[in-house]
């Protein structure tokens, strides 16, 4: 789990996002669509923001790669960043697992969703990080997304959260998109950019970088 950050203010945290190699963070391509990219700060390993954790790995921003994002239509919301160095795995850092290519996900799956965000459409952020069971569901969604909901609570994703994992038996299966109208409304699901759509992109992004083989 990642916490972007603008450099100079320690928590000052606005998106999520997902170790899945060495040096690359999958996040959503609209948390750094107004946002110079010298002025991000990437960490990895982090719990509570606010403090500075010995766990915690900071890394700049070396490139980014973007796959044809609409932000029209909230298409392709996906994002790759390659760290300025590579990160050192441990038990508090390591990499996701990528889904197969178009590989689907069953309605009713169960996942479990994560981020810095805040705890209600008028809420703060959280300082610590959260976890949230959710389940996935066909209503309302859309062939490019995946879409969860937590049924008999209002809960859900919320602003801070993008750019975040959605983790599905192990597996990275969605990456943090958007809400319609707020936060756990109720009568929408929540979406998220269908990571296996994209696994074949990643991996030519990685072998292009001369990471691939360094997995």
């Amino acid at each position: 789990m990642a916490s972007l950050q603008l450099l100079g203010t320690r928590g000052s945290h606005f998106c999520g996002g997902t170790l899945i190699h060495p040096r690359f963070v999958l996040t959503a391509a609209h948390c750094l669509q107004d946002i110079p990219l010298h002025l991000v700060n990437v960490v990895l390993g982090a719990h509570r923001l606010q403090m500075p954790e010995p766990t915690q790995q900071q890394f700049l921003v070396a490139n980014v790669f973007r796959n044809n994002y609409d932000p029209e239509n909230n298409l392709n919301d996906i994002l790759l960043i390659q760290l300025n160095h590579p990160a050192n795995l441990s038990a508090d850092v390591a990499t996701a697992q990528l889904p197969q290519q178009d590989q689907q996900l069953l309605h009713g799956t169960l996942c479990l969703a994560m981020g810095w965000g805040r705890l209600g459409s008028q809420a703060p952020t959280s300082s610590t990080l959260q976890e949230l069971n959710v389940t996935v569901v066909t209503f309302l969604c859309r062939p490019h997304n995946v879409c969860t909901f937590v049924p008999r609570r209002s809960a859900g994703i919320c602003f801070g959260d993008s750019g975040g994992p959605l983790i599905c038996n192990n597996t990275l299966q969605g990456v943090d998109s958007f809400v319609v109208r707020e936060c756990a409304t109720r009568q929408y699901p929540d979406f998220f950019a269908r990571v296996a759509l994209y696994v074949d992109w990643i991996h030519s992004v990685l072998r292009g970088s001369g990471d691939e083989g360094s997995h």
